[in-house]
């Protein structure tokens, strides 16, 4: 019996420190970005907290948050 992979709550009365949450990537057009698979591209559009549009050069790509593979240059 496999059991999900659902993140457990953190109880105040807890002795363990909750996880810490990275903070959300922010991305604006124009920003010029790095990304694992695709490489280099540009921001050219945003959909707040949602996606971005990024213009590859070779392709248009959509990219999903919480943007795990790509960074800000």
């Amino acid at each position: 019996m496999k059991k999900s992979a659902a993140t457990k709550r953190h109880l105040a009365t807890s002795p363990f420190k909750a996880p810490v949450t990275p903070p959300l990537k922010e991305f604006a057009v124009g920003d010029r970005v790095s990304h694992d698979m695709y490489g280099l591209g540009r921001v050219i559009g945003v959909e707040e907290g949602i996606a971005v549009l990024v213009d590859f050069s070779s392709a248009q790509e959509r990219i999903l948050s919480p943007y795990a593979k790509l960074n800000k240059l």
